[in-house]
C-alpha cells in the first residue's frame, strides 16, 4: 500500500473504481505516512482525522455499491489553511487569526467533498499568502523537496510539500502573484492558476480579493484537470489526443532571457522538446507585459493593507516583520492611483490580448530563480527583498493580466516551464499542458 502513496490521484481514483483500492485503508495509509514523517508538523497544521476517515468510509460504501460520485470520489486531498473548514481552526499562516474557527466549509471544500473527496487537513503556508517565498518564521516553513536548506515556495507551501512528499496525491492552494505555481515548480509538481473568477473564493481567507484564485498543485496534469472539475462542480477537460502538432508558442523573450541560469536552462530544454514534438515556437516581447506589471505595486500591497488595516495594526508585533512590512508598503497610497492602476491594467489585458491572438499560448520560465536558502533570508535583509521580488516575477504576469497559467515540471529539478492563456480557457490550456507533458517524458 505504500506505492499509494505515490501514485497519481487519478490512479487512485480508478484503483477505487476497479475494487482494487478500499478508499479507507488508502484514507489510513495516508494519515499513517503523515503521522509517522519527521517534517508533518512543518507541512499539516493540523490533521481532519476524524472527517477523513467518514468521508472514506461512506465513499467505500458508494463504491462498494456502484454509486460513486465522480472519478475522485474517496481520493484524499489536502487544503491550504485558508480555506475554511467548519469547526476547525482556519488561521491562513499567521498569529493574527490565531483560534478563528469558522462555521461553514469554504465552497470549494463543499464542492469537492460532495464530489466524494476525502479532507486529510490544512496545510501550513506564508502569512495571509503574501509572499512566494513560503518562508513562515511565525508558524511552520515546509520543507523543500529538493533541498531542506531552500525555501519551498509560497504562499502555497505545504499544499507542495503534502504532494512532493507523498503525504497527500493533491494540494488545493491559491494563487494571487503565483503562489500554486511558484512552489509546484521548485517541487517538480504541476500546478494550475485558474482565472480569476472561474473558482469560488467564497469562504477563503483573502490576500487581494481582485487578484485572488484557486488551484490545485498535483503530479499529473490529468489530476489538475480532474480537481478543478471538482472544485467547480463541473465536468473534467477532455485531455485525450491532445497533440502539440501545429501549436503556436510565444517565448517571452525578455522575461526568459532575464531568469537565471539554471531556469533559462531548464526552460531552453524544453522548449526544443515542444519543438521537436511539433510545435512552431517564436520569440517576441509584448509590449502590453511591461505596461501591466509597471503597476503591480498599486495592485497589490494597497488592497492587502485595505482588507487586513485593522487586524494588522491591533497587534502588529505577531507578524513577521517582513511581511509586516510589505503590507504596510501599501499604507499610505492614495486611493485614486489604485483605481487609475486597474484602469491601466485592463486596458493592458486588452492590448496584451490583442497581440498574442495568433498563438495558442505563451511561455517563459515558472520562476525566474532557483528557491533561495532558507537561513540567509532570515539574516540578510536584502537577499530577501530582491529574492522575494524576483521568486514571483514570472508568474506575476498571468495574474496581473488576467490569465490563467499552468506550469510543469522540466525535468530538472526546482525548474518549470510554465504556460499561460486568455481568461477562461483552462480546458484548451489543459489539453495543451498534457500535450507538453508528454513532450517533457
Amino acid at each position: 500500500m505504500q506505492e499509494w502513496l505515490w501514485a497519481s490521484a487519478a490512479d487512485l481514483g480508478r484503483g477505487i473504481a476497479s475494487g482494487d483500492i478500499d478508499a479507507e485503508a488508502l484514507c489510513d495509509t495516508y494519515l499513517s505516512a503523515i503521522a509517522g514523517h519527521a517534517a508533518r508538523d512543518d507541512i499539516y497544521a493540523r490533521l481532519t482525522d476524524d472527517r477523513a476517515r467518514a468521508e472514506a468510509a461512506a465513499a467505500a460504501r458508494r463504491a462498494g455499491l456502484g454509486l460513486r460520485r465522480g472519478p475522485l470520489d474517496g481520493v484524499p486531498v489536502s487544503w491550504k489553511d485558508l480555506f475554511d473548514t467548519a469547526g476547525v481552526a482556519t488561521e491562513a499562516g499567521t498569529a493574527l487569526l490565531k483560534g478563528r474557527v469558522p462555521q461553514d466549509d469554504a465552497t470549494v471544500l463543499a464542492n469537492a467533498t460532495h464530489g466524494g473527496s476525502v479532507c486529510l487537513g490544512k496545510t501550513h503556508m506564508s502569512e495571509l499568502a503574501f509572499s512566494g517565498l513560503g518562508l513562515n518564521p511565525m508558524t511552520a516553513t515546509p520543507h523543500n523537496r529538493n533541498d531542506t536548506d531552500r525555501v519551498p515556495g509560497g504562499s502555497s507551501s505545504g499544499a507542495a510539500a503534502s504532494v512532493a512528499f507523498g503525504l497527500a496525491p493533491v494540494g488545493i492552494g491559491s494563487d494571487t502573484g503565483g503562489s500554486v505555481r511558484n512552489p509546484a515548480a521548485w517541487n517538480d509538481l504541476v500546478g494550475l492558476k485558474t482565472t480569476l473568477g472561474r473558482v469560488s473564493t467564497a469562504g477563503v481567507v483573502p490576500l487581494v480579493e481582485t487578484m485572488d484564485t484557486i488551484g490545485p498543485l498535483s503530479r499529473t496534469v490529468e489530476d489538475a484537470a480532474l480537481m478543478l472539475a471538482l472544485l467547480e462542480g463541473g465536468k473534467a477537460a477532455d485531455l485525450s489526443g491532445a497533440t502539440l502538432k501545429g501549436k503556436r508558442l510565444l517565448v517571452l523573450a525578455d522575461y526568459a532571457d532575464t531568469s537565471r541560469d539554471a531556469p533559462r536552462v531548464a526552460f531552453k530544454h524544453a522548449v526544443e522538446r515542444f519543438q521537436d514534438a511539433g510545435a512552431v515556437v517564436e520569440r517576441g516581447e509584448v509590449t502590453a507585459v511591461k505596461d501591466a506589471m509597471d503597476l503591480t505595486p498599486l495592485l497589490f500591497a494597497p488592497e492587502g493593507y485595505a482588507i487586513w488595516r485593522d487586524v494588522i495594526e491591533a497587534n502588529p508585533h505577531l507578524m513577521f516583520d517582513r511581511i509586516l512590512e510589505r503590507f504596510r508598503q501599501g499604507r499610505d497610497v492614495k486611493a485614486a492611483d489604485v483605481l487609475d492602476a486597474h484602469r491601466k491594467r485592463r486596458a493592458a489585458e486588452a492590448a496584451y490580448l490583442s497581440a498574442t491572438a495568433g498563438y495558442d499560448a505563451v511561455i517563459l520560465p515558472t520562476a525566474a530563480i532557483l528557491p533561495p536558502d532558507r537561513e540567509r533570508l532570515m539574516t540578510d535583509e536584502d537577499y530577501y527583498v530582491t529574492e522575494n521580488l524576483m521568486a514571483l516575477r514570472n508568474t506575476r504576469v498571468g495574474n496581473v493580466l488576467g490569465l490563467c497559467g499552468l506550469t510543469l515540471p522540466t525535468g530538472v529539478p526546482m525548474c518549470g516551464v510554465m504556460a499561460l492563456c486568455p481568461p477562461m480557457q483552462e480546458e484548451r490550456l489543459l489539453r495543451l499542458g498534457a500535450a507538453m507533458e508528454t513532450a517533457l517524458g
